[in-house]
């Protein structure tokens, strides 16, 4: 088997050399054509003067180029730092400076947040632009000029750190997961032998490509069989989405629950409904994952649409899937299905014991998809893995045949269009307000979004200050979908003997 990522797409470029990998607008790039594409940009990395285990970020919407620059950064040794474009400057100074990151490639939409960061970090030494020339930056296109006979063989094994993830930690402060070629090779190979996809499929890609579930399943997955990816950049308009399906024949829908939760409720073409959209497209199955998916939210997508829709589970430190229902086999309602192939999984209590099946605790996960650990967390990582097994910190229980039922999150993860929140990043803020004395924030149910942060204030005696003025505050220092949807005024909140916040009493 191969072990490291650049391996498995030079192997493609030769048994798929004129399969067409990346289909995006009228733009079609075959695997020969990404291979020698991704070859042309690591050395010109290299020339830039890149050594093996540097840190380059990518701070791009869904795009080829976003493809080609996380090869051409493997091939060069480097370690990829997928960026949130939607995070805040300071969210994204953090990340940059904790990692250590020497190089940005990002585009002209956020050339000026860019230029800023730059400034403020003295490790961030270029900035390269795919879509224009920009002072004191590098054109994406000068990296792909001749640039002479430059080695491409560097030594890459597959215990190397392959990218950092960003994960917004329990106290509010972004851990980055180091995920070896190792790690994601075995999850993305797992995933296949669940799902059973061939080279004749084609995956569609609209969900955000930084983020874990995106890399492994829309991209590394399909790139790993020799199958088609359809790149769009957002699920809006749906009649464009539509188009897609149809016109470029997909076969693979992959979404998050808001995504299919709002697909439920469009009023959609008839044709939809009728065998002939069958042939007119072959779209054989839906996947969803990043947040639990409701049990009503998949009855109505299958009743509707006549397509199976397949739930997952996962976490980014778990390189992300770590269960899958199974497309042939046993469904049973309600759970996301057996661990995949080679990953053992078990609960225990409060106390550390092992339950039985059929009893709540917290999931642990074992495997070669979990993660090397947090980059400068030692004490994290040794927190998060003891002897191999991951605590995910999700209480669940496992039936006698395996199957895994998510009960709820020990962590107060608020999860917005598949997004991670965590109370703490929004209370964190909401103390830097010059009048808030108190604060807690949770997550409340959102039609579309799935959840969003509601936050409870208390304001300093004698304050005064409106819901409006305290989101503009929240506005300016947060990512937009972590802003609190509404702000509750209390006078007190409910706390225990110890003084800290009852969120379970916060509604």
């Amino acid at each position: 088997m191969l072990t490291t990522l650049p391996a498995i797409l030079n192997q493609n470029a030769l048994k798929h050399s004129r399969q067409k990998c990346l289909i995006f607008n009228q733009k079609k790039i075959s695997y020969r054509d990404l291979n020698n594409q991704v070859d042309k940009l690591s050395r010109g990395l290299i020339k830039l003067g890149v050594n093996k285990g540097d840190r380059i970020a990518i701070l791009l919407k869904n795009t080829p180029e976003y493809v080609i620059n996380y090869f051409a950064i493997l091939k060069a040794g480097a370690i990829v730092i997928p960026l949130n474009y939607m995070l805040a400057p300071g969210e994204l100074k953090f990340i940059l400076g904790d990692s250590k990151t020497s190089i940005i490639i990002t585009s002209s939409e956020f050339i000026e947040t860019v230029r800023q960061l730059r400034l403020r970090l003295d490790h961030l030494e270029n900035i390269v632009i795919i879509d224009g020339n920009f002072p004191d930056t590098t054109a994406f296109s000068a990296l792909f000029e001749d640039v002479g006979p430059i080695d491409l063989v560097r030594s890459i094994e597959s215990e190397d750190v392959a990218c950092i993830l960003y994960t917004s930690g329990t106290t509010g402060q972004p851990k980055g997961v180091m995920l070896t070629h190792r790690n994601l090779i075995s999850n993305v190979t797992a995933c296949i032998n669940r799902i059973k996809i061939t080279d004749r499929d084609n995956f569609l890609c609209l969900l955000p490509m930084f983020h874990s579930f995106t890399l492994t399943i829309c991209i590394l997955m399909p790139i790993y069989v020799g199958a088609r990816i359809t790149i769009i950049e957002s699920v809006r308009p749906f009649k464009k989405v539509l188009k897609n399906i149809i016109i470029n024949r997909v076969t693979i829908f992959i979404g998050v629950p808001p995504i299919y939760n709002i697909l439920t409720g469009l009023k959609v073409p008839r044709i939809l409904s009728l065998r002939i959209f069958r042939f007119l497209n072959p779209l054989r199955l839906c996947i969803s994952g990043a947040d639990k998916l409701p049990a009503e939210i998949l009855n109505k997508f299958e009743s509707k649409f006549k397509i199976p829709l397949l739930e997952g589970y996962g976490l980014t430190e778990a390189s992300p899937a770590v269960a899958v229902t199974p497309l042939i086999g046993q469904y049973k309602p309600g759970s996301v299905g057996p661990p995949l192939v080679n990953i053992k999984i078990k609960v225990l209590d409060e106390s550390g014991n092992e339950l039985p099946p059929d009893q709540v605790g917290e999931l642990l996960v074992k495997g070669p998809n979990v993660m090397k650990g947090y980059l400068n967390l030692a004490d994290e990582t040794s927190l998060a893995i003891k002897e191999g097994w991951l605590y995910t910190g999700d209480m669940a229980k496992v039936d006698r045949d395996g199957y895994i039922y998510l009960v709820d999150r020990k962590k107060d993860i608020i999860i917005v269009r598949g997004l991670n929140v965590y109370p703490k990043e929004i209370e964190d803020v909401l103390y830097q307000h010059p009048k808030v004395a108190e604060a807690g924030v949770i997550g409340i149910k959102d039609k579309y979004k799935g959840e969003v942060p509601k936050a409870f204030v208390v304001l300093k005696k004698r304050e005064k200050a409106s819901e409006q003025k305290i989101i503009h505050f929240c506005r300016q220092r947060l990512a937009p979908y972590k802003i609190p949807r509404s702000i509750e005024f209390r006078t007190t909140l409910p706390k225990t003997p110890t003084g800290k916040i009852l969120k379970r009493e916060l509604k």
